[in-house]
């Protein structure tokens, strides 16, 4: 018998603290630690996920946008909160919140500045952006020379942190490509440092970062994926716990006889009899619409059973007619026993994209 009833994201927060103290156990210690928690935190529940790294005394957090910094301190957050990619529409509340930028290009920088100035700023902390390789965001390191023009003799900003993004860090393919990124990075903190007069805090790595290159943590690193659970390797998944799962109930059983269709555009047609299970989730829950037509398995009392059919907005179907298995029984979308990532790979995706995507009409579970 079911015993949550309804389609539920659990949050294990001892798995939180466990993935944090791995990853914690790979870096030199006194290596400040940025825990990423955009996205309500990758897609779990973020201010209770801030709220127990705090207690774990991470140093920093980082967010997509200001209105996610906003969130989180309206709950009481107190903690250097960087904003990853900060929009001038927002500098003014951005600002009002205590959140820091990350300024990433000469438009950014300058209308900041311009904010900054406009509220009396005295040596407020900003985050300056590189681009190392990964293309997305960043200044170039031609572009040195005309930072440091404009903040000379400007007291309204402080540089806090100096950062850029590993693009392949994961693939030991391009493992040469990230020691350049690194190589790069270096030498990029070395001109400003020699032209500021202090040395602000670097931090390039991400999870995959942390444990493929712990030789470039500098002063601080980042983690996002890893502190709920996949560091994008088996080997490394293994030593992890995923802090969500997902799992949802049967509402109703359908025997099928053959010939007959299951779902939208009868995608689904049997050639026996058949007997299927209908779920409440679908893809406005955040299983797209690519895990049907049985590439995709769920777990039933411990046996898969694949989705079949399109996915439907609020539901999806399975074939359960080897499981035995009752109206209200459990089942499992993803989760300790059958990861994410498995899940996700099964549709030719990855566990970044399904954890972000459960919707937040799904009820949270905590376990603590």
């Amino acid at each position: 018998m079911s015993k949550i009833g309804e389609t539920t994201l659990e949050i294990d927060l001892f798995a939180l603290e466990h993935n944090f103290n791995y990853l914690k156990s790979r870096i030199t210690p006194g290596t400040m630690f940025l825990a990423v928690v955009k996205a309500f935190a990758y897609g779990s529940d973020m201010i209770t996920i801030a709220k127990k790294l705090v207690q774990l005394n991470v140093d920093y957090f980082a967010v997509a946008y200001t209105k996610e910094g906003i969130l989180l301190r309206e709950a009481g957050i107190e903690s250097p909160i960087l904003v990853l990619h900060p929009q001038p529409v927002n500098f003014e509340v951005l600002i009002d919140n205590c959140l820091e930028p990350s300024l990433y290009s000469p438009r950014i920088l300058q209308l900041f500045l311009e904010a900054a100035k406009a509220k009396g700023l005295q040596q407020y902390p900003v985050h300056i952006k590189f681009n190392t390789g990964l293309n997305r965001l960043g200044f170039w390191e031609n572009d040195i020379t005309p930072i440091l023009e404009q903040l000379t003799d400007r007291n309204e900003v402080r540089i806090k942190s100096v950062l850029s993004h590993l693009a392949a860090s994961e693939d030991i393919k391009e493992k040469a490509f990230s020691l350049q990124q690194i190589e790069d990075f270096t030498a990029i903190c070395q001109r400003l440092n020699a032209h500021l007069g202090y040395r602000p805090i670097r931090h390039l790595l991400n999870t995959s970062g942390i444990l493929n290159f712990p030789q470039a943590a500098f002063e601080m690193v980042r983690s996002g994926i890893g502190l709920y659970g996949y560091g994008n390797n088996a080997e490394i998944d293994a030593k992890l716990k995923p802090v969500a799962t997902l799992k949802t109930v049967i509402s109703q059983r359908h025997k099928i006889a053959p010939g007959e269709s299951v779902g939208y555009n009868r995608r689904y047609r049997s050639n026996d009899y058949r007997i299927t299970a209908t779920l409440p989730i679908g893809h406005a829950d955040g299983i797209g619409r690519q895990y049907g037509g049985g590439k995709t398995n769920v777990w039933v009392n411990g046996k898969k059973a694949p989705i079949i059919g399109n996915v439907c907005m609020d539901m999806i179907m399975i074939d359960v007619t080897d499981i035995d298995c009752k109206e209200g029984d459990e089942v499992l979308i993803f989760g300790h026993e059958h990861s994410a990532e498995d899940f996700a790979n099964s549709a030719n995706t990855i566990s970044y994209e399904i954890l972000t995507a459960i919707s937040q009409r799904i009820s949270r579970r905590i376990k603590s």
